[in-house]
């Protein structure tokens, strides 16, 4: 990061999409871009789902529909109070976690397409560029445990979020996604 530049974390730890509606009040003045990357939590709080007796296919769909549907609501609104503030702002897509026995990892890789279907989405319908942590966060170094970026991990990231500063044009209004 260049060093007239400054960044400043308000994420909180295990906080839910609806959360960050209380962290926008913490928004420095000065901040010029917003980054968000919110839902992973609510995604966890979800996992409970998938541990759930069914008695066929339509009612697993059902049961993950009404997840999505009420996910989708509370992200929407916490991406319009986001842009409320009038920063140029950005969203992440959910990283995979890295679950050490491969029948829980293809679980939680479905799972969570869900989620990020409604990050997608959202950020298609604002015109706000994404950064795809699927894809960013992509190798075994990158984390250091089940479900956190490590340092390589975090370095990722952290060049991603330079390289969409420097080449995303804001005032287009257009989504680009960036990995």
């Amino acid at each position: 990061m260049p060093d007239e530049w400054k960044a400043t974390l308000r994420a909180v730890d295990g906080s839910l999409v609806e959360d960050v509606r209380q962290q926008t009040l913490e928004v420095p003045d000065d901040a010029t871009h917003l980054f968000v990357s919110a839902g992973g939590n609510n995604a966890i709080l979800n996992a409970g789902i998938l541990q759930q007796k069914a008695s066929s296919s339509a009612e697993v769909l059902d049961k993950l529909g009404d997840v999505a549907n009420a996910f989708e609501s509370n992200y929407r609104e916490m991406l319009q109070t986001v842009l409320s503030l009038k920063k140029p702002t950005a969203i992440c897509a959910i990283y995979y976690p890295r679950m050490p026995e491969p029948f829980i990892q293809k679980i939680a890789v479905a799972a969570l397409s869900i989620f990020n279907d409604v990050i997608i989405k959202q950020a298609f319908l604002t015109g706000v560029p994404l950064i795809d942590l699927r894809l960013v966060c992509n190798e075994d170094s990158d984390y250091a445990n089940e479900i956190e970026p490590s340092e390589a991990g975090g370095g990722k990231i952290a060049k991603t979020i330079l390289r969409l500063v420097n080449e995303h044009n804001f005032e287009s209004r257009r989504t680009e996604a960036f990995f």
